[in-house]
């Protein structure tokens, strides 16, 4: 009996102390992140690009002989029309040369003429008649050449522009084909772009540009043809493309750094999100963490292209998603989190 009692002691003091016993309850903290609301904007629109802006046409101005340069009628910057005298070399050989073939074709005439007499009378014989006529047609080359010598002596510019550069001044020895100055068509003019290999297929004919020129406070000009290079940079495996742009006001000058916009010069809204933001899965499907009533869940993304540190997002988010841009290394599927908007 004595042992029945003691042994009812013992169960009923194991059974109050089960009872007051209470579970541990382990409750994770939420995990604090960085959010971004996604909107929509023009911050991808169009790629960026430095370009150059380059004259239409140059003419390079120079002498067909040699000589020395007596003076120069123009100045650099200066606008010309076509057949403006330019420059002009020192004339006195030239006019030498010109006043002996005027004597020689003097003499070569009055020896025609008294030899047609002589001709015409049957005193003279056939090939001296021959012969007097080819020291007049010599005479006359000469003669010919003595002009185009001394009518070299100066230099007129074949199209109207503008005085880009004068290579040579007065009283410098010029040699045949030496340029002496440069005319610079920039009515219209290109502005030539280096574009990567693996972007030039986005470009055409029709390609919409707008070009912003720093030197002319920040000036916005709209592009118009472009024409792709065909030929790539051996060490930079760039192509060139040249946007072309009407210039009547000439205040585009060759030289000029502008940057290039391509795309829509309209500004089209678009999604974008930090590049960082998106990552990769197994099965190599792009995806976001986004939150929904304090929860991160994964979101598969279609990705578009990539402009500095944003990517564009053409599927699986809407505006006004909210994103998690910080953070997200520690998350999985229904994590609870405690947002704060990045700054």
């Amino acid at each position: 009996m004595k042992k029945t009692k003691t042994f009812l002691i013992i169960a009923v003091a194991v059974g109050l102390g089960a009872c007051s016993e209470k579970p541990t309850e382990r409750k994770s903290l939420p995990i604090t992140v960085e959010t971004e609301t996604v909107r929509a904007g023009s911050d991808l629109v169009g790629r960026s690009y430095v370009g150059v802006v380059e004259e239409e046409s140059a003419t390079s101005i120079s002498f067909t002989g040699a000589g020395t340069l007596t003076r120069m009628y123009v100045d650099e910057g200066q606008p010309v029309r076509a057949g403006q005298l330019i420059a002009e070399l020192d004339k006195t050989q030239a006019r030498n040369m010109l006043a002996a073939a005027e004597a020689q074709m003097k003499q070569a005439n009055d020896a025609l003429t008294r030899m047609q007499q002589l001709y015409d009378n049957g005193s003279l014989p056939e090939m001296k008649w021959v012969e007097t006529q080819s020291r007049v047609e010599q005479a006359q080359a000469q003669l010919d050449l003595a002009r185009k010598s001394l009518q070299d002596c100066s230099v007129r510019t074949p199209v109207a522009g503008i005085v880009g550069k004068k290579v040579m001044d007065a009283g410098e020895t010029v040699l045949p084909s030496m340029p002496v100055a440069s005319i610079l068509n920039i009515n219209n003019v290109r502005v030539v772009v280096s574009v990567p290999e693996k972007e030039i297929a986005h470009f055409s004919h029709q390609t919409p540009t707008s070009i912003s020129v720093e030197a002319l406070g920040d000036r916005i000009y709209q592009g118009g043809a472009v024409t792709k290079g065909v030929e790539a940079d051996g060490m930079t495996h760039t192509y060139d493309i040249k946007i072309h742009l009407s210039n009547a006001d000439h205040s585009l000058l060759p030289g000029m750094v502008c940057q290039v916009s391509v795309g829509d010069v309209e500004g089209t809204s678009q999604l974008s999100v930090p590049i960082t933001a998106v990552q990769v899965n197994a099965r190599g499907e792009h995806f976001v963490w986004t939150v929904s009533e304090g929860k991160a869940h994964r979101t598969i993304v279609a990705t578009g292209r990539a402009s500095g540190n944003r990517i564009a997002i053409d599927g699986g988010l809407v505006e006004g998603d909210e994103i998690v841009t910080e953070g997200y290394q520690k998350l999985s599927e229904g994590t609870e989190v405690k947002t704060q908007v990045q700054s």
